[in-house]
């Protein structure tokens, strides 16, 4: 009963918590007054009935890092744009860049393209499987024009693999999944180092003005909304690289956050406050150039914050790279004039896979019946506020990431073997395997002092050996209460759906470095390496040693 009684007050908690958005501001800084939000929108003509989709991808911000869920840091775009549109707050991501960017880009799982493991290195001669239809080329297909602005991270070894290549228009920004907001340079080890800004599939040296990496890309976002025809319908993909790490901002951001003793939580709040800004200048420009009225705009995190470097999950469990629900649950709303339910939450299982669908549902679009989607159209579920058609999430299976030393098959009732990394949700469950990775709770008082300080910290001291843990994420979203002891028929029966989920895995696509990807060897510039014309040669002398093999075999049988 007193178990009960405490999961009934988590459960009550957790309608407590809420969740996400943002706008910009003008001439490209981050910074108008909050009031000056709303611009007048312009007489542009008959809309088509296709939306404008504007899709802004945040990285690395927390679950808490926004002004709705009780964050000390000011978001008034986001808290606006949000409150005004459709909270999302049972909206799941993953743990890391590549894998968010690749779902939502593909609407499959990592295990259906082969990016169950990590990121994509700079080193690697890896990128999204290019049999893989992208959202950019679905909504291609249907007249739109398709721009991204931002952090690509989903592999360059080939110029195949590039942005201009998988279906937009036009691309200006990173390759990489980090590097300087000003310099925009890169080192991945030492001597390993590059300069990663793009235009199209070219270098942007002309752009190397120092300018934060946020304002710049807003900047050019104006630049396409002001140079396109709004009765044309357009996608454009925004994934900033604020507020990942290294935390670099504009000298002005830290007015307001001086009392923020932390270093590491102050420069993060200045990062997320120039962000909150740039939102609200990319919806100013919106409504100046006539897209507004007939435009949806999403706001997502890529995945939960880390708190070493000033991000906050509380009160979730755990953080980036990690299973807990402070790693995969993330902020999250939909703002437009076209939502039938505005300023409401929806509190349905939403996942980042269901874009893919959604977005093609709206634009008018077709889906294969080829594509074996993992994502659900949940327009309606966001709008109207109807059921959602998920009702479970495979929030990963990776084969290879290190196994817990005490994991077995007998610990998985014969059905899965433990030691495997794994995590899903089924309705109102979520099962763990293996190692789930950091499983503190670090609370705001955390970052009270000048460095972390994990004497603040919650932990819980597991049996030795234990590899499996299940829990009620409804009533207990803050993952207090193992109950796999308690409810083992629940187990097993989520252990059956992740072997069947296995089933349709595809090899781990993670090879080693490369050393011809060094930028040193490409004029100092991150860039494509795998020559076609290589490829070509060594497919030649593989065939003329085959024809030679054939011949000689032909001489014998004569």
């Amino acid at each position: 009963r007193m178990v009960a009684a405490v999961l009934a007050g988590l459960s009550l908690l957790s309608l407590l918590t809420c969740g996400y958005l943002a706008w910009g501001s003008r001439r490209g800084g981050a910074g108008e007054a909050p009031g000056d939000l709303l611009g007048e929108e312009p007489a542009a003509g008959a809309p088509r009935s296709q939306p404008h989709i504007i899709f802004i991808l945040a990285d690395d911000q927390g679950f808490r890092d926004v002004g709705y869920h009780g964050s000390e840091i000011r978001t008034p775009t986001l808290d606006k744009l949000a409150a005004e549109g459709v909270k999302l707050e049972n909206y799941y991501v993953q743990p890391m860049c590549t894998p968010s960017r690749s779902q939502l880009i593909t609407g499959k799982y990592q295990i259906h393209t082969g990016l169950q493991h990590s990121i994509i290195r700079p080193t690697q001669p890896n990128c999204l499987p290019l049999d893989n239809v992208t959202l950019p080329q679905k909504l291609k297909e249907v007249g739109y024009s398709t721009h991204m602005v931002g952090k690509w991270h989903l592999g360059f070894y080939r110029r195949e693999c590039m942005p201009t290549q998988r279906g937009f228009d036009s691309f200006f920004g990173s390759l990489l999944g980090s590097g300087d907001y000003y310099t925009h340079f890169k080192c991945d080890s030492p001597g390993i180092c590059g300069y990663d800004l793009y235009e199209n599939d070219n270098a942007a040296w002309d752009h190397d003005n120092g300018i934060y990496s946020t304002q710049m890309y807003t900047q050019k976002v104006q630049q396409i909304l002001a140079s396109h025809n709004p009765r044309k319908p357009i996608f454009l993909y925004i994934a900033y690289q604020a507020v990942h790490s290294p935390l670099q901002a504009p000298g002005r951001y830290f007015e307001h956050y001086r009392s923020i003793n932390n270093i590491n939580r102050r420069r993060y709040a200045a990062m997320l406050a120039c962000l909150d800004e740039a939102i609200n200048n990319v919806t100013l420009a919106l409504r100046k150039y006539g897209y507004y009225e007939n435009s949806i705009i999403i706001y997502s995190s890529d995945n939960g914050g880390q708190p070493m470097a000033g991000g906050s999950n509380w009160p979730l469990r755990g953080s980036k790279g990690t299973y807990w629900e402070g790693g995969i649950r993330a902020v999250g709303f939909v703002h437009s004039p076209l939502l039938k339910n505005k300023g409401s939450v929806c509190k349905e299982l939403v996942h980042i896979t269901d874009w893919f669908p959604t977005l093609i549902t709206l634009a008018e679009g077709q889906i294969d019946e080829d594509i074996q989607l993992d994502g659900y159209d949940v327009w309606e579920t966001i709008s109207e506020g109807r059921r959602s058609p998920r009702v479970d999430i495979l929030h990963n299976i990776d084969p290879i990431y290190t196994k817990a030393k005490n994991g077995s098959w007998a610990a998985g009732y014969g059905i899965w073997n433990t030691a495997i990394q794994s995590a899903i949700r089924v309705n109102h469950w979520k099962l763990l395997t293996g190692n789930p990775g950091y499983s503190d709770w670090v609370p705001p008082q955390a970052f009270s002092n000048a460095g972390p300080n994990r004497w603040h910290n919650e932990r819980v001291s597991w049996s030795a050996g234990k590899t499996v843990w299940l829990f009620n994420i409804t009533a207990d979203p803050y993952e207090r209460v193992d109950l796999s002891a308690r409810h083992p028929e629940v187990v097993k029966q989520l252990l059956r759906r992740l072997s069947q989920f296995n089933k349709t895995a595809v090899p781990v696509r993670y090879p080693p470095k490369d050393p011809r990807s060094n930028p040193k060897l490409n004029g100092g510039v991150w860039g494509p390496w795998f020559k076609e014309d290589e490829k070509k040669k060594k497919s030649d002398k593989s065939k003329g040693a085959n024809k030679q093999k054939k011949m000689k075999n032909k001489k014998k049988a004569s």
